[in-house]
């Protein structure tokens, strides 16, 4: 049987066509630019750029350590894409003088700007790299684990969150009143589960000092990074344990556990709420921050549906599905699914908190 493509389309048809063409053309287009800001993020270009102010190919080879004649096609690529500005466009190519601009700064290498974007270059070339690992897993049910997902993906994670904890985590905490003036008066204990590296634990002991906060993460790697950036931070109140939290230790010892941006990711999070909700103390609460999702299922979605469906396809449900069994949640975790949870798991209160976040959700489960 012969089967052509050439079939004719009506307009409507052809439209359709027509906006997919473009879509894809855009992805591939942002894709290899996104590569191209990873090498500038890795080889440290625009961090050089910054320090040491406008530069020829030349300047930035010698400062970047990096070789001359790559330096000047990056710096070509940059300024066509109106990353960076360049002086002439007529001058001889190494004698171009080139410039990041006013507030790219905050774009691309600010660790704790709220603007910061360049950290998602390391997730497109890290899940690239895990693949294959990817392509079996889809293929046998299993799933890929966060470790074999390598730093890149760890970090691009790290450096995007890391700016949403050191300026707003002391206020997601203020929406709940009756926990944040405790903590204000000095006392108090939180249980973060899920931290990961540990810029939420970090941030949390800095909003208050007074409270002790202990980081628990499954992953052996994101702990010891964790202890490592609470010593640079001076962070004395804050430790972390490498551990699965379904089965953490410290029954009635807190006042509130935190899960940020995690609950999608485990394979039977009614289990690990279930430990939250022991290791409270009388009149302790937990809040969750997940992902921002649509309340039900709609086709096509915005740009955020979008994400993070891929998010979900390329990491999260993989990650997920690591430990069996599992409920294989994938990123996208609605309010229902997640109240569904927090019932099973034996919390009687459930409550999405108004506070206004682009990409999370929040929410507080009371026993």
């Amino acid at each position: 049987m012969t089967v052509t493509t050439d079939r004719p389309l009506d307009a409507a048809a052809e439209a359709r066509r027509d906006a997919l063409v473009g879509q894809l053309f855009a992805a591939v287009l942002g894709s290899l630019e996104l590569q191209a800001v990873y090498l500038g993020d890795r080889l440290g270009l625009y961090r050089a750029l910054a320090d040491g102010g406008p530069a020829t190919a030349p300047e930035l080879a010698a400062r970047a350590g990096i070789d001359a004649r790559y330096a000047r096609e990056w710096l070509e690529q940059q300024a066509v894409a109106a990353i960076l500005e360049v002086d002439d466009i007529g001058a001889a190519p190494d004698a171009r003088r080139y410039t990041l601009p006013a507030g790219h700064e905050a774009v691309l290498i600010d660790p704790e700007s709220l603007a910061l974007l360049a950290p998602l270059s390391r997730f497109v070339v890290g899940t690239a790299a895990t693949m294959p690992r990817l392509l079996e897993a889809y293929r046998t049910g299993g799933g890929v684990d966060w470790a074999d997902y390598g730093p890149d993906v760890v970090e691009a994670q790290e450096g995007i969150n890391r700016p949403q904890f050191h300026h707003l985590v002391g206020d997601w905490i203020g929406a709940l009143p009756d926990i944040a003036t405790r903590f204000a008066a000095g006392t108090g204990r939180v249980a973060d589960v899920a931290c990961g590296t540990g810029f939420s634990s970090i941030a949390i002991a800095r909003a208050f000092p007074g409270v002790q906060v202990d980081g628990i993460d499954i992953d052996e790697g994101s702990i010891a990074r964790a202890r490592s950036n609470a010593e640079a931070a001076g962070a004395t109140n804050v430790s972390f344990l490498h551990a699965d939290a379904a089965n953490a230790a410290g029954a009635g010892s807190y006042d509130l556990v935190t899960i940020f941006e995690a609950v999608h990711d485990m394979a039977r999070p009614a289990e690990v709420l279930a430990t939250a909700r022991r290791l409270l103390q009388p009149g302790g609460a937990v809040l969750i921050a997940d992902e921002r999702v649509a309340e039900t299922f709609t086709a096509p979605g915005d740009e955020n549906e979008r994400l993070f469906y891929a998010y979900s396809v390329l990491a999260c449900l993989a990650n997920g599905l690591v430990d069996q069994p599992s409920v294989g949640t994938g990123t996208v975790l609605r309010p229902s699914a997640l109240e569904s949870i927090a019932h099973e798991a034996g919390f009687s209160g459930f409550t999405i908190l108004p506070t206004e976040h682009d990409a999370f959700r929040f929410y507080r489960l009371d026993p």
